[in-house]
């Protein structure tokens, strides 16, 4: 049963928000959070907050290009075996000073969490000390948070660090927290030698809080100390609460059903709305979708595809990675375009294996099949424009922005019905005409297969409904501003749940 959002009664004083992220567009991103991270802050500014977003200062984020100046140098950090020195740079995303912590040794790398093979051995000591120094930041430049918004394990220490070390630091005496899990396959346990590091006490190193089998657990930590949790999506809520769904934490996530909230993320339709999208060759809008047409004949010349607009293109823009079910589509993939007049734009990395496989399809089927093993802006944005279909046969999707995208593209999503996917795309009823994509239930290849085959022969024998089904995806309005509301909602919540504490 899905949790009612907090009553709509709230204070009309527009709060201070610290926003704390590993990953924000346009300086970071690996999936779902990137965007999030990148979109809200910019959204709740406009509704008038005053939010500052913190992030790592990664290797690949250019300090030319966005033109960061030296806000806090030097800035210690006191963590639990002494105090570690760094620096901090200031720059600006649409009016959101973002704050960049700047440490060589643990984020002057190549990769985010990983060198594209294994996780790097101190990813707990790197977070831990990227969690104390948002707060320290806070509290060097003057910035006093109402709240503090956490995202995902790589800031779930900050909960605690707010109930325990500055419970009773008058700067922080109003300071609530609210954690949002973006995807809990990824939860940050790591061995225990690592927690004398995080300065958190050896009483809070209990089953409840930080300890998992010996080892220190970043998320059931936030979860415990957090004044609000939040995860986005409704259904995606619902799963956590299960024990399929949450990877070993629907116990605590229980115990906190009653401050656990499901918000459905927004799209950013600043970058992606085909009516004014300046990486596709033509523009389009429902009042007029004949653009689209030209976007797919150079979608199907940039992919080597036959250039024929009778035939329906499927898009995939994904990471090869278990969660996104594409090990399901290659045992099928072939019989789909061997017994279907259909073809594929694929852009995609990850598992070698899946690259492999994936890559290596165009040889075997050229004219049909394209592949971009890797990831480009451009090739992205024209698959969503230039498809008639987007294929996301997701194992468990915590929202999905993708489908979102598509939709707005008047590309039809074909997907599992899960988590955030379930709650956007409306299946097709063949009576009536009516739905915004076409849905399957199972994640396994059969059921992958015959739904590729229904919205392939709904393409060519119910051209009409496909034309109605791409006005009705087009119609669908997923802005951040409603998503911003509900956590303007949650906020209050949460400063009232941190009251109570004192």
């Amino acid at each position: 049963m899905i949790n009612a959002m907090p009553g709509k009664k709230k204070t009309n004083t527009k709060k201070k928000i610290l926003f704390v992220a590993s990953e924000a567009v346009p300086f970071a991103k690996t999936g779902g959070m990137g965007d999030v991270c990148g979109a809200l802050p910019k959204v709740l500014k406009k509704m008038g907050h005053d939010v500052r977003l913190v992030l790592p200062r990664y290797w690949n984020i250019n300090k030319s290009q966005h033109a960061p100046k030296k806000a806090v140098s030097p800035m210690g950090v006191q963590m639990g075996l002494g105090t570690v020195w760094c620096e901090v740079l200031e720059g600006e995303l649409e009016g959101v000073p973002v704050y960049f912590i700047e440490h060589e040794g643990y984020f002057g790398r190549a990769g985010y969490y990983d060198d594209g093979i294994d996780e790097f051995f101190d990813n707990a000591e790197r977070f831990g000390f990227f969690c104390h120094a948002a707060l320290q930041l806070a509290k060097d430049i003057g910035f006093q948070p109402d709240v503090v918004h956490c995202n995902d394990w790589q800031t779930g220490l900050i909960p605690g660090y707010l109930k325990i070390k500055y419970l009773y630091d008058p700067f922080f005496a109003n300071t609530a927290s609210v954690f949002t899990i973006h995807n809990i396959g990824y939860q940050g346990v790591f061995p225990m030698e690592f927690y004398p590091f995080m300065g958190l006490g050896a009483e809070n190193f209990t089953e409840p809080k930080f300890e998992s089998y010996e080892k220190m657990h970043f998320m059931k930590g936030a979860i415990f100390y957090a004044d609000n949790v939040t995860t986005v999506s409704d259904s995606y809520r619902d799963e956590l609460l299960t024990p399929d769904g949450a990877k070993g934490l629907a116990p605590y996530l229980e115990r906190r059903r009653d401050d656990f909230y499901g918000i459905l993320n927004g799209a950013d339709y600043d970058h992606w709305d085909p009516a004014k999208d300046k990486l596709i060759p033509a523009n389009y809008s429902i009042s007029d979708i004949s653009g689209k047409s030209i976007c797919k004949r150079a979608l199907q010349k940039e992919f080597l595809l036959k250039e024929r607009t009778d035939i329906p293109v499927i898009g995939i823009i994904t990471r090869f990675a278990e969660q996104k079910g594409f090990q399901h589509v290659a045992p099928i993939i072939r019989s789909i375009v061997n017994n279907m007049m259909v073809q594929f734009a694929i852009v995609g990395s990850g598992e070698k294996s899946q690259e492999d496989f994936f890559g290596g399809l165009p040889a075997e089927y050229p004219g049909v099949i394209g592949t971009w093993i890797g990831y480009e802006n451009r090739k992205a944005h024209l698959i969503e424009a230039g498809a008639d279909f987007f294929l996301m046969p997701s194992l468990y999707e915590p929202c999905g922005l993708s489908q979102i995208y598509s939709m707005k593209y008047g590309t039809l999503p074909i997907v599992r019905s899960i988590g955030g996917l379930r709650d956007t795309v409306f299946n097709y009823d063949e009576a009536t005409g009516s739905g915004t994509g076409f849905a399957f239930y199972s994640p396994d290849p059969i059921s992958i297969y015959y739904t590729v085959g229904w919205a392939v022969s709904t393409y060519y024998d119910r051209p009409h409904h496909i034309a109605k089904l791409r006005m009705q995806a087009m119609h669908e309005d997923y802005t951040w501003e409603k998503a911003a509301k509900k956590y303007e909602r949650v906020y209050d919540h949460a400063i009232a749940r941190r009251n109570s504490w004192k």
